[in-house]
């Protein structure tokens, strides 16, 4: 299946399109052909380049650029990373709420509240006897 096309009409430098023309002709491609190829590598190596992706995560954090659009720039399972750690850091702990009141001691351990004892001033020796 085609992918779906949008025409893009732009002015360039002169010397740019001459030098592009020259390009296609050595290379017997379209200009259409030679503008894709280096639109892509260049998209590919902003991919790679650790201060793009750390401009685009501002963004996305921001919420200036949306997760489609950085999945197609950095591909699903960056773009997945990115979306788990914004969702941990919108996500604020929840508060736990009790129905009833707190339970007392006597409740909550069935009636026998253990006592901790100091062990040297209880006077059991820790030591195993020989």
């Amino acid at each position: 299946m085609a992918e779906e096309k949008t025409r893009v009409d732009f002015n360039a430098p002169k010397s740019l399109v001459e030098r592009a023309d020259s390009v296609v002709e050595i290379l017997d491609i379209s200009r259409t052909r030679l503008l894709i190829d280096a639109l892509e590598d260049e998209l590919e190596e902003l991919a790679n380049d650790e201060e793009f992706r750390r401009r685009l995560s501002a963004a996305y954090y921001d919420g200036r650029v949306d997760y489609e659009t950085v999945e197609a720039i950095l591909g699903r399972e960056e773009a997945m990373r990115l979306k788990l750690l914004r969702d941990s850091i919108d996500r604020t702990p929840a508060v736990p709420e009790l129905e009833d009141d707190l339970p007392s001691d006597e409740e909550f351990y069935d009636g026998e509240i253990a006592e901790w004892t100091d062990s040297e001033s209880s006077g059991i020796d820790d030591e195993p006897q020989a």
